[in-house]
């Protein structure tokens, strides 16, 4: 059994807490919202992200930050990607001994390019990591946490804390695979939520599986050229955490990104998509933060820049579907 604490209480952290606590650890959980830390502690059940599953008994709850780090040797960040850094802060400034932590988090942050792991690390003195990681694959939260069968990849540089990771998580229901490609794992998360959004658009729009598998095609390509420009193995994308993620972020009514874009193919605006929405689609900020990358990294992704103008220049949607149709002919 290990100490371990989960921090954030929405869907995905939820549903990995609950596997922690199935694999018998001393699981603790920590929010910021009483009700729902209160009704994870007494219920054990969390009806706002995971209506209709029953949690594990064993899992316990805390508003408390400084008692769910001082708690555990392995921390699990399950927090948006805009609220990384401020978490790190926080953690960092109640650590009292080196913690592992493993993020589950999928996006980049616009401006500076920083990967999740990066982030984490500039936000934690050195003397209070001992390592960290990533955890990503094709694994949507409400099938996790009703057990159904999923599998994911941890990745990180040091291959202790991946094959610990592995050891903490793995089940019968849950199967983990270890890589070492840390950067490649983080890009093909975090990217994979671009794509999703245009899959969504493609079908409120009510294009069929044509352009759907062209759109998840291509973005691929883009995800592979953006991903080893910044130093990932090509190879990684074609695993869970690249074409995996992608497959699943793109079909699947369970997705965040895939919804947001098919009320953005139907004609919502974005802030009324998010709105509806009420949970963070991290495509978005993606989108942007992708964008300024392949300007920067003069890599070509022109699936990234039609959505950046969709999303945050007013760009027709169809206007723009009918640019990438008639850009310029090609070789595979």
């Amino acid at each position: 059994m290990t100490n371990v604490s989960v921090i954030g209480t929405g869907s995905w952290g939820t549903a990995l807490a609950n596997v922690l606590a199935d694999n018998g650890h001393d699981c603790l959980i920590w929010g910021k919202t009483k009700a729902t830390v209160d009704e994870i502690s007494e219920m054990k059940t969390n009806s706002k992200y995971l209506p209709d599953v029953q949690l594990n008994q064993h899992l316990i709850a805390t508003l408390d930050l400084n008692e769910a780090v001082n708690h555990a040797q392995i921390l699990i960040i399950a927090v948006p990607t805009k609220a990384i850094r401020s978490v790190t802060q926080q953690i960092n400034a109640v650590c009292l001994e080196p913690k592992m932590m493993i993020h589950v988090s999928k996006g980049i942050e616009p401006k500076t390019f920083k990967r999740i792991s990066e982030m984490i690390e500039e936000e934690m003195d050195t003397d209070k990591l001992s390592g960290v990681g990533v955890l990503s694959g094709p694994s949507h939260a409400e099938e996790v946490a009703i057990k159904q069968p999923t599998t994911v990849a941890v990745a990180s540089h040091d291959a202790n804390v991946a094959r610990m990771a592995q050891d903490l998580f793995m089940n019968d229901y849950f199967r983990v695979y270890t890589n070492d490609d840390l950067i490649g794992v983080e890009i093909g998360g975090a990217l994979k939520n671009i794509i999703a959004l245009a899959a969504g658009i493609t079908d409120g729009l009510g294009y069929g599986d044509n352009a759907k598998a062209a759109l998840m095609t291509r973005g691929l390509a883009e995800i592979t050229r953006l991903g080893t420009k910044m130093g990932a193995d090509p190879m990684t994308f074609l695993g869970l955490a690249g074409i995996g993620d992608l497959i699943v972020t793109c079909t699947s009514v369970h997705s965040r990104n895939w919804k947001c874009g098919n009320m953005l193919g139907q004609g919502a605006t974005l802030d009324e998509a998010l709105a509806k929405m009420g949970m963070v689609v991290e495509g978005v900020r993606t989108t942007e933060a992708a964008y300024e990358m392949s300007k920067a990294f003069n890599v070509e992704m022109p699936i990234t820049t039609a959505l950046y103008q969709l999303l945050f220049e007013d760009l027709d949607v169809k206007t723009g579907v009918m640019a990438l149709m008639r850009r310029e002919k090609k070789n595979e």
